[in-house]
């Protein structure tokens, strides 16, 4: 009987359709017994039996796959493949697939939803009012700022529909591969990250992490920016330094921050000190209806692949490109 571990969870919580298709298809599954995100350690200890891992975020290694002999297939739950090793799976005939538009929507809201959050202080109030403060915060509206898209690709663009209903004024975007079709349904100004982060109002990241984007953001380039500046990251830990983020916020520069993304999960440091940094759990995709899709998804694939038919959501060469050149 062919076996999957469940790396990531929760897993079949608010629809049991995943679970269902494995037990249909005859497939044994083992769901994270940990119920927490699995250190490389954990997880190398977990995969010698099986033949498919349905992924989270957890690092993907050489040193786990070397543990997992029978291993054919890593689905992900998910987009973000910074914690596959694509080269090693390649090199092992490992495959691998993902779910790259079905938490797309639901990243996208939250975003709008911290960058409305941010302008309004609406997350200061609620923490002063429940020490009993009362005092009316002036804010911006998002008509009235100048929003810079570093990364305009499946969330970024969602990201920018979203604003749009707004009225934003004047959109700042950056991407490697930039793409001018998006001018015909916004008015958009294509520019440097460098411009971006001096003009901006309010930052929103969407990129992989990447060797490039690793600490792409560092206290230069926080400093570069408007001292009454906003900044976002729901996309991956890392492209933001958190240490950097944390001590020029606390000498008083940027107005806000809001992160949902970190180097190291669950996070536990000390950007929780600072009242005006919004934070949340990795929670960009946990909304019912893209968490339950992302999660069939990545299970369809494995059943599909456990039952000798062609994948449908295979990772394409441009990824191990990427990870390969570090682009």
């Amino acid at each position: 009987m062919a076996k999957a571990l469940i790396t990531t969870v929760p897993f079949g919580d608010k629809n049991r359709l995943p679970l269902e298709l494995l037990e249909n298809a005859g497939i044994d599954y083992l769901i994270n017994p940990l119920n927490k995100k699995l250190t490389e350690d954990q997880l190398a200890d977990m995969v010698a039996d099986f033949d498919v891992i349905i992924a989270g975020t957890e690092l993907i290694t050489e040193k786990v796959m070397a543990r997992a002999p029978k291993l054919k297939l890593i689905s992900r739950v998910g987009v973000g493949l910074d914690g596959v090793d694509l080269m090693a799976a390649k090199k092992r005939g490992i495959r691998v697939a993902y779910t790259p538009d079905a938490p797309a929507p639901a990243v996208a809201e939250l975003t709008l939803g911290m960058m409305l959050t941010l302008l309004r202080s609406v997350h200061v109030s609620n923490a002063q009012m429940h020490e009993g403060k009362w005092q009316r915060i002036f804010g911006r509206r998002l008509a009235e700022i100048t929003v810079g898209i570093i990364g305009v690709g499946r969330i970024g663009t969602r990201v920018l529909r979203r604003t749009k209903a707004f009225g934003t004024p004047r959109i700042l975007v950056n991407d490697t591969m930039p793409n001018y079709e998006l001018n015909r349904e916004f008015k958009l100004d294509w520019v440097t990250k460098e411009q971006i982060y001096k003009e901006a109002d309010l930052i929103s990241l969407h990129l992989p992490l990447t060797r490039l984007t690793k600490n792409m953001i560092r206290r230069e380039q926080l400093l570069s920016m408007k001292p009454d500046a906003i900044i976002i990251n729901t996309a991956r830990g890392g492209i933001i330094n958190e240490g950097d983020l944390h001590d020029v916020m606390m000498a008083g520069h940027l107005s806000g921050a809001a992160i949902d993304v970190f180097e190291h999960e669950p996070y536990a440091g000390p950007l929780s000190q600072i009242e005006r940094c919004l934070l949340t759990a990795h929670m960009g995709s946990m909304s019912v209806d893209c968490r339950t899709r992302m999660e069939i998804e990545a299970t369809e694939e494995a059943v599909r692949f456990l039952s000798g038919k062609p994948l449908t959501s295979e990772v394409p060469q441009a990824e191990y490109d990427v990870q390969s050149q570090g682009l």
